[in-house]
């Protein structure tokens, strides 16, 4: 396995990571910003002061940004002049907090909802919603355990679903209308514990595990490819850099739910060369 190497450090708590236009964007969740940086470590400040966590990114295919506003149970819209505004109102579908965004290549974003309070509240399933290009929403699953990190496979055929509590990636597959249907296990992970995932070239996916400190490369059914060991949580990770075969792991050190967000920044963005190029969305 080539050499860890660190592109960027300092981070508050660092989720969310997509890769557009040369360069990775995230959230930073602690300093309320998100956040793009390329390939030499040149960082700037795309929007602050978003203080509704938890928060995600993605884009709509004409490329405007969509952030994710958890608590608000907003889906907001960045225009081209800078303004955020708000592109779906998703409170009516659940109270509890919003998390993980993936947009497809038709335009549908999916948006999944923790299903209760957290942190610090009782467990209950989530839900998945369905935000059609216009901004309509509606629920298309349920029953999902801490829904996190989302991919959909090229073909825009297939959602798999980062079950965290549930230690498992599960899939879906997308009709014609976007609605989801025949969930199924994609992978048990053996006490693995999923939180942000990208799907590669040959059909794997690489998913964060915040607990074991690692990134895991996984097939369908559940085999390890490979492993990365951490010193600290690695909350999510995402395929970009030139051929899309960099490996961009967020690291951040991990002290409970009621530390979240901590004073020091120990968040981190380190890279490593993949042995297969991202595919798919996001």
């Amino acid at each position: 396995m080539p050499e860890l190497q660190t592109l960027m450090t300092g981070l508050a708590l660092g989720e969310s990571p997509r890769w557009r236009d040369g360069r990775l964007w995230f959230s930073d969740w602690g300093a309320q910003e998100v956040i793009a940086v390329d390939l030499d470590g040149k960082s700037e400040v795309i929007v602050g002061g978003v203080a509704s966590l938890p928060f995600s990114i993605d884009w709509l295919p004409d490329g405007r940004l969509l952030v994710v506003s958890g608590s608000d149970g907003l889906l907001l819209r960045r225009d081209p002049d800078g303004s955020l505004v708000t592109h779906a109102d998703l409170s009516r579908l659940s109270d509890h907090p919003w998390n993980e965004i993936v947009v497809e290549g038709r335009g549908n974003a999916y948006v999944n909802n923790i299903g209760f309070d957290f942190p610090g509240g009782e467990f209950a399933h989530g839900i998945i919603a369905l935000v059609k290009p216009d901004g309509s929403a509606r629920q298309v699953a349920d029953g999902v355990s801490f829904p996190n990190g989302m991919v959909v496979t090229p073909d825009n055929s297939t959602l798999i679903l980062a079950e965290s509590y549930a230690n498992r990636l599960t899939a879906f597959d997308i009709a014609a209308d976007g609605g989801l249907s025949n969930p199924r296990v994609w992978a048990d992970l053996a006490g693995g514990v999923p939180d942000g995932i990208c799907l590669d070239w040959e059909g794997a996916v690489w998913y964060g595990d915040v607990p074991n400190k690692r990134c895991v490369r996984v097939r369908e059914g559940g085999e390890v490819l490979q492993t990365i060991d951490l010193d600290r949580g690695c909350f999510a990770c995402m395929l970009g850099g030139v051929d899309n075969r960099t490996l961009f792991l967020i690291a951040n050190e991990w002290h409970g739910v009621a530390n979240m967000v901590e004073e020091a920044r120990t968040g981190q963005v380190l890279t490593v060369e993949a042995p297969a190029p991202g595919v798919g969305w996001p």
